[in-house]
């Protein structure tokens, strides 16, 4: 399987060695070069792109506009970022880019993305029309889907002890699990997805699994040694639930 590539970068020495590297890889077939977004947007429109691998700092339009512009269905191309500041790599995650090449890269590093595009594309192609490492729109009583990093990782529901909302993220406090998981979603994302039989939001800052809580208090709960205050919002709720508990 070949996939249809451009390169967009305002820098020509830069831009000069993506294309190098896309033309030496097999599996690629460079379809264009462009030093603005904006030229790049047009090409998107006029021919079948698989893959863009573009710069984030570019006049005019940046690369995390661009993105935005091109959306982020799975019948479109899929963007690997290339840029010399890694303070960009969270917004190239919102944006739901494949991948990050920090600058400077070689080729052995092009190439861990390039196969990454390729086993994606190939994926959807086994599939025919069902969007790959789509999100699921609701959990089931077994699995959640969290996306972590650039992919979408599986996680038992009997594994989570609790959910805790932080700036950005939600960081899923696991069994056997010390750090627990990063995933760029929201609390109140995961609450519409998780059966509410076997979750329950006791905080604005938490989500905990009920069947692992070890003690309680109408304003506390400890799951191991974990004590979470329960906001006054939402105390209602839980005093119901303590309830039928005892």
């Amino acid at each position: 399987m070949i996939l249809n590539c451009i390169a967009v970068d305002d820098e020509p020495l830069a831009l000069s060695l993506v294309c190098r590297f896309i033309e030496q890889t097999p599996f690629l077939n460079l379809a264009g070069r462009y030093p603005s977004a904006v030229e790049a947007l047009k090409a998107i429109h006029l021919q079948k792109i698989d893959l863009v691998y573009l710069d984030i700092q570019m006049p005019d339009l940046n690369g995390i506009e661009l993105a935005r512009v091109i959306g982020k269905g799975y019948k479109k191309p899929r963007i690997i970022f290339t840029s010399a500041f890694e303070k960009f790599s969270l917004e190239g995650y919102k944006v739901d880019a494949l991948d990050y090449l920090l600058k400077p890269f070689n080729y052995e590093e092009f190439l861990r993305t390039a196969t990454k595009a390729h086993s994606y594309y190939e994926l959807i192609n086994r599939t025919a029309s069902t969007p790959v490492l789509a999100e699921p729109e609701k959990a089931d009583d077994q699995y959640l889907f969290l996306k972590v990093e650039y992919q979408w990782v599986r996680v038992a529901l009997d594994d989570i002890l609790y959910i805790e909302g932080l700036k950005d993220y939600v960081k899923v406090h696991l069994k056997n699990m010390e750090k627990g998981m990063l995933s760029l979603t929201s609390l109140k994302d995961l609450e519409e997805k998780l059966p509410s039989r076997r979750f329950m939001r006791v905080h604005r800052s938490f989500i905990v699994a009920l069947d692992k809580i070890t003690s309680m208090t109408k304003n506390s709960l400890q799951i191991g040694k974990k004590t979470i205050t329960v906001g006054d919002q939402y105390k209602n709720a839980f005093n119901q639930f303590v309830g039928k508990w005892t």
